[in-house]
């Protein structure tokens, strides 16, 4: 008889791999790799918030599932036959893009979380301090010091990758940000952006979090090899959250590696 893992098991699990009451995580989650799980990912969420704790935050960077980005001219605007059609952005009730797997969804549609309003960096939280963690994204350049991503880092919050694939730890699009080096691409895309008066068109700028964010940098799988090499330093955790092979770093701590390797590796 299969055996799921319990909300206690995955907590257990998340504890001893590092997690504390009180502490602000970031996670990103292949929940497919974990196992049979009871509840299925409702109560991979809960344990999550039983191991921070009632004064602990877990979050997830969502995205926005922008579909109509084939249509943009070369100027980075939308034609006109097309703009009654693309749907708006929606903090509220936009779906998180799927490419992230089904985690992100699932929390940003939780009780009581709530959403950042930069659609393309776009981060949902719940806890204690979610509404700060959210309130105030920047639109253009959304991975900077005022960003989800920023006070993440400025916090003291950490990172979970909990059988996700390395590349995809978003805070290192907040490290591209910070770094000083040259060449790096910039996107200018307009969103069209449900408010309280209708439907307004807003052209955002933002360093290509969709392409490596300078060409020396082509063709490298540089996160997994920022990620890597900051583990082989002995910073971080790894562990087993029910079968998924998982690790923890500190935010502040893998943003300043990465931001001393970008440095290094990018003349």
């Amino acid at each position: 008889m299969l055996v799921p893992f319990t909300r206690d098991d995955l907590a257990s699990d998340l504890v001893r791999l590092g997690i504390a009451q009180g502490d602000i995580v970031m996670i990103h989650a292949a929940l497919s790799r974990i196992g049979s799980v009871l509840g299925g990912p409702d109560t991979v969420i809960a344990a999550l918030r039983d191991a921070v704790g009632p004064q602990g935050t877990i979050a997830a960077y969502c995205d926005w599932n922008a579909d109509y980005e084939e249509l943009l001219e070369a100027s980075g605007r939308v034609a006109a036959q097309w703009r009654d059609h693309v749907p708006p952005y929606d903090p509220l009730t936009s779906r998180a893009v799927r490419d992230n797997g089904v985690f992100p969804e699932f929390l940003r549609t939780t009780a009581g979380a709530v959403r950042s309003a930069n659609p393309g960096a776009s981060v949902a939280a719940v806890g204690a301090k979610a509404d700060w963690l959210t309130a105030d994204h920047p639109f253009d350049y959304g991975y900077g010091h005022r960003s989800p991503f920023g006070k993440l880092a400025s916090a003291g919050g950490k990172v979970l990758m909990l059988g996700a694939p390395l590349d995809t730890m978003s805070i290192i699009h907040h490290a591209e940000q910070l770094a000083q080096i040259s060449g790096k691409r910039i996107k200018r895309a307009e969103v069209p952006y449900r408010t309280t008066s209708g439907i307004e068109w807003r052209m955002f700028e933002e360093f290509d979090t969709g392409n490596a964010v300078c060409s020396a940098l082509d063709g490298r799988d540089y996160f997994t090899e920022i990620v890597e090499s900051y583990l082989d330093g002995g910073e971080g955790a790894r562990g087993d959250i029910g079968k998924a092979s998982s690790v923890l770093v500190s935010a502040e701590g893998i943003v300043n590696h990465a931001v001393a390797w970008l440095e290094r590796e990018v003349s």
